[in-house]
């Protein structure tokens, strides 16, 4: 047997129980960063307190971590390829927990937001990378149910979030928030070390130099831009955000197009099946990222509960997808895609729909209960499209698929509370001037949330309609046994 059967034989897994060890570094890891991405939300007014800072300050320790991820997921990819999915994975979370180090130790507002930027800068690259190991280190009959497992801290963590946060900010400090990272950033790093399975990195021609400058540009650009949005879409931020993004978006492009070995490989959208999966990710996403933001705001600004209690009441959403996120899982092997993402889809088309009839007398289980549905609906089906969208394309491109599509994510989680938020403001500046009022109520905080669910319903339909024309991909065997000898041994 030549040495590179041999590498290929040794590093093949062969039960779920072999790669039981490899998962959990993985999901550790992965769960730490998708946690601070939500957490920090509910601990702002404590943070401008604190710091006696400004409003429009302090929320860049949300938006500069936002930015700085979507910054360098188009990097995730070539990162793998050149220097191993390991160490760069085990590089980044090492980064994620000194930046989380520096944020509990901040003493200014300017500091703490410096410090989150370094943590996006290392979360950023944590997500693609720990789905493309996870794909190419699962058993090839298990990869749904692997892809669920994984999937657990991407929908639990950020619901989660709000709920410890509230908390620590309640009854204990903000600094805690990030103070817990160490402990579980350093188990993570050492189980990595020891479990993690040596993905020899491949040859890559040369450094793409423009597509690295270009794509942190053109995703942090637009993020920004339709961050800004959110308070005017014709401000002098807003228009430059986007202008800028969209320029050096379209430079990017261009540019992919004519590489040899691009930094992301565009040419992944000709696949009819895998354009069609990613279009249906993108509104399920707009759904999800847009509930995350404005059930928060609506519970904490319309009826004044605390952060910790707007996290309770949010905690059935994390549930119900914890639980049906393997049960999709599982069901993919031997379904696809299809059915599962039509099912989700009724969950949440539902969920909007009670939300958008609401009351404003209304009690937390009017609210609890469509957040559970579309836990369960998103739980269903997002792991399934994930891998959908993986097996529709080439398997030597899995790294780059991933980086792909992750920095889409920030982009249209931006654009989903940025729009939603535009269009909640512009219903109730519509209220008050119709009922001659100076302030809003608990009623027109309601008819404002509810016009704006009936929108997302709307937009929910739309998916569960693109769900009716994929396919589930015909998977090659020998086409993936090679590409995953020349990712070893490039």
């Amino acid at each position: 047997m030549s040495s590179q059967a041999k590498q290929e034989s040794a590093s093949a897994p062969t039960s779920m129980g072999a790669i039981l060890a490899p998962l959990v570094a993985i999901i550790v890891g992965l769960f730490m960063v998708i946690l601070d991405g939500t957490a920090v939300n509910v601990a702002i007014p404590k943070l401008q307190e604190d710091f006696g800072s400004s409003l429009s300050l302090v929320q860049w320790t949300v938006t500069g971590y936002a930015l700085a991820q979507a910054a360098v997921i188009p990097l995730a990819g070539w990162l793998s390829d050149r220097f191993g999915a390991k160490r760069v994975f085990l590089i980044s979370v090492a980064l994620f927990t000194v930046g989380s180090l520096l944020c509990a130790l901040a003493h200014t507002a300017e500091l703490l937001i410096l410090f989150r930027v370094l943590q996006g800068l290392g979360g950023g690259v944590v997500m693609p990378i720990a789905m493309a190991f996870v794909y190419r280190i699962a058993p090839k009959d298990k990869v749904g149910a692997v892809m669920g497992m994984m999937g657990i801290p991407i929908l639990l963590a950020p619901a989660l979030g709000p709920v410890l946060a509230g908390w620590l900010v309640d009854y204990a400090s903000w600094n805690w928030i990030f103070l817990l990272n160490l402990p579980i950033g350093v188990i993570a790093v050492l189980t990595g070390i020891r479990t993690l399975p040596n993905i020899e990195r491949q040859s890559v021609a040369s450094l793409d130099l423009l597509g690295i400058i270009l794509a942190p540009l053109a995703f942090a650009a637009l993020s920004y831009g339709v961050t800004q949005g959110a308070t005017s879409w014709t401000s002098t931020e807003t228009l430059v955000g986007i202008i800028v993004g969209a320029v050096a978006l379209i430079l990017f492009i261009i540019v992919e197009l004519t590489r040899q070995n691009p930094l992301l490989e565009l040419r992944v959208f000709r696949s009819g099946n895998f354009t069609r999966g990613i279009l249906v990710q993108w509104v399920s996403q707009f759904a999800l990222f847009g509930t995350f933001f404005l059930v928060p705001l609506f519970l904490q600004q319309a009826h004044g509960y605390s952060a910790f209690k707007t996290g309770l009441i949010m905690l059935p959403q994390a549930i119900a997808s914890g639980v049906f996120m393997p049960i999709g899982g599982r069901l993919s092997d031997r379904f696809g895609a299809r059915p599962l993402v039509l099912a989700g889809m009724v969950f949440v088309v539902i969920s909007a729909l009670i939300l958008s009839n609401m009351n404003a007398d209304d009690g937390i289980v009017m609210v609890m209960l469509p957040l559970a549905m579309l836990g369960a609906g998103m739980g269903l089906f997002m792991m399934p499209l994930n891998t959908h969208l993986i097996q529709s394309a080439p398997q030597n491109l899995v790294g780059r698929v991933t980086s792909l599509t992750n920095a889409a994510q920030q982009v249209v989680s931006s654009l989903a509370i940025a729009t939603l938020t535009t269009i909640s403001g512009n219903k109730m500046k519509d209220l008050l001037i119709e009922g001659q009022k100076q302030a809003p109520g608990i009623e027109d905080w309601t008819a404002a949330f509810n016009y704006t669910f009936f929108i997302l319903m709307f937009i929910a339909i739309a998916g569960g309609i693109l769900g009716l024309v994929l396919r589930k991909p015909k998977v090659d065997p020998n086409a993936e046994k090679s590409a995953e000898v020349h990712m070893m041994v490039g």
